[in-house]
């Protein structure tokens, strides 16, 4: 039976059919939705791990003991795998591994646009890419039976398009795979100098194997229409440059890309007058074509930035326009992203703007602190940086400005990589005030569980990390539980504890405003006594407007949780019916 379905599910359901069972991974768009797609197979162990190096290291796990395990993560997940990856690549496996990395053109939810093939390249990995659904669905079978054919982990790589498009996917049995054998084979698992020496003559062996294989596979296909202008790509480009070019070209589709064939590209670019080389990011089959003497047209026409369209494949290579289209005679008025009504952060940021501290920043939905009105957020990095960060501020700048200064963190995030800062803190005598913001829910991502909610992904109930407690553990004397809707205590707290001479933690305690479990009531008001003083403006709630001269609020957006109540100084908003 066919189904359409998201790249992402159509990988999930890859793995389903591939006899995976075993999947650890992090959350982190555009990947999150494989493994919440895993959980809909009940054969498929899941779990969301603290970080992605944990993942990485549970799916390698589950490999050295026979099983056929994976990961899954975005782009910047990649890097915090690292360290595992480059291992594994010497150990090989048992049972076959995948790891699905998943990169942003265009930075839609990304801090910034890196190109994973680097990795495979650098750690010496076979790495797959599919076009559409329904490659990702069979490339990630391939992938598994290619790990254990050639005793390697494999990579899988997505983009966002692929990732969150949609098209048919032909659904077939599960494979039934059986526990391989476990054998101690301290030689191959366990890489000190010694053994991991020896292991590397394994990989140059493997990836000479892995480049002929290349030559012949049918993940690699060519489409002979003319012998005028040949494309060389992969992944989503070829799917844009098929609809810009159509069969006015030839192609070589490149499903394997890395290892990447020689003279299979070869004899393709000697059956054309020009080579054109289509591909998102960097130049990376532009630059192997190099290596092996093709020359190819590729970075002069088309840019190192962003994600490509088929308009931009059409006018680099033949010079024209795509069929017009009428636009809009209006301006289309633009939708910046904004932290949603109700959303508990607000509060934590209005008042952090209101002290004018230098605020360390980190990844999440708390990221939009850094957009007008509030644009209180000085720094953003990655995951845990907040506090590290600061940490260096302060060392590098004295006592006097570790008093201006505060780290804000989500709970998902502090437990993903920011403890090790908070201990770093410690240890090293800082005197840092770091704010978690405790939301209940990881939330950037669309709400997946965290070691600090209770629930795993499969919502089944388990041990809840206790934020408190842990901070204490961690060597913090003051943690400060507070509310950030309650404006006039937080922002006492916030004054008290960056004046402390030791470390401070806040915990800024309120859920999620899009949690089912909360349920706020009653619309907010402005009555007629508003002086137009605009402090409910400086919220940057989306519900709050000016419109002819009169401060508003929009029904229809406004949740009712009351944080303008508690911010206007004449008691102006009320509850609706109050």
């Amino acid at each position: 039976m066919k189904q359409l379905m998201l790249g992402n599910a159509a990988v999930a359901r890859g793995a389903y059919e591939a006899g995976v069972t075993v999947v650890a991974s992090y959350p982190g768009t555009p990947s999150t939705e494989i493994t919440e797609n895993i959980v809909k197979y009940d054969e498929i162990y899941a779990e969301w791990s603290p970080n992605e190096k944990v993942a990485g290291e549970v799916a390698i796990g589950a490999s050295v003991a026979g099983a056929r395990s994976m990961s899954c993560m975005k782009h910047v997940g990649l890097n915090v795998m690292a360290d595992p990856i480059f291992t594994v690549s010497y150990t090989g496996v048992n049972g076959g591994l995948v790891f699905c990395v998943a990169d942003d053109p265009g930075m839609h939810s990304s801090q910034n646009e890196q190109d994973s093939r680097h990795y495979a390249k650098a750690s010496k990995i076979m790495m797959l890419e599919p076009s559409d659904s329904s490659e990702c669905k069979e490339f990630t079978k391939r992938a598994f039976q290619l790990s254990e054919e050639f005793d390697t982990p494999a990579f899988l790589r997505l983009s966002t398009r692929v990732s969150h498009s949609q098209s048919l996917v032909e659904e077939c049995p599960r494979e039934e795979v059986p526990l391989k054998d476990y054998e101690k084979n301290i030689g191959k698992n366990v890489m000190m100098p010694a053994n991991a020496i020896k292991r590397h003559v394994v990989v140059e062996e493997r990836i000479q194997k892995l480049t002929a294989f290349a030559e012949t596979t049918d993940l690699n296909t060519v489409e002979m229409n003319s012998d005028k202008i040949g494309i060389i790509t992969s992944g989503i480009t070829y799917m844009y440059a098929k609809e810009a070019l159509g069969d006015r070209v030839s192609y070589l589709k490149l499903g394997m890309v890395y290892p990447m064939p020689v003279e299979k590209i070869k004899e393709f670019a000697s059956k054309v007058e020009k080579v054109y080389v289509i591909e998102e990011l960097d130049p990376f089959i532009e630059e192997h074509c190099r290596a092996i003497g093709v020359e190819v047209i590729g970075k002069e026409v088309f840019t190192l930035l962003g994600e490509y369209t088929p308009g931009m494949i059409k006018k680099a290579v033949f010079g024209e326009d795509l069929r017009p289209y009428r636009e809009a005679e209006e301006a289309i008025p633009v939708r910046p992203p904004v932290m949603c009504a109700g959303c508990p952060h607000r509060g934590t940021f209005y008042v952090l703007k209101k002290l004018g501290l230098v605020v360390s920043g980190d990844i999440g939905c708390y990221t939009l602190g850094a957009v007008a009105p509030l644009a209180s957020v000085d720094t953003t990095y990655c995951m845990g940086a907040s506090i590290s960060a600061a940490m260096g501020m302060a060392k590098a700048r004295g006592k006097e400005f570790n008093k201006k200064l505060v780290s804000v963190i989500g709970d998902s995030t502090f437990m993903h990589s920011g403890m090790t800062g908070l201990a770093d803190i410690v240890y090293n005598k800082g005197a840092n005030t770091v704010i978690i913001l405790d939301n209940s829910i990881t939330g950037m991502t669309g709400h997946q569980d965290n070691p600090t909610t209770g629930r795993t992904i499969r919502q089944e109930p388990t041990k809840q990390v206790d934020l408190v407690k842990l901070c204490h553990a961690l060597g913090v004397d003051r943690v400060t539980v507070a509310d950030p809707f309650d404006l006039k205590n937080f922002e006492q707290v916030v004054k008290t504890e960056t004046e402390a001479d030791e470390p401070s933690v806040i915990i800024a305690q309120r859920p999620c405003a899009l949690l089912k479990t909360v349920k706020y009531s009653g619309n907010c008001v402005i009555g007629e006594n508003c002086k137009k003083c605009k402090v409910c403006m400086k919220l940057g709630c989306p519900a709050i407007s000016e419109r002819d001269g009169a401060i508003v609020i929009d029904k229809t957006q406004c949740n009712g949780c009351g944080l303008c109540i508690n911010a206007c100084p004449f008691g102006a908003i009320t509850k609706e019916g109050e």
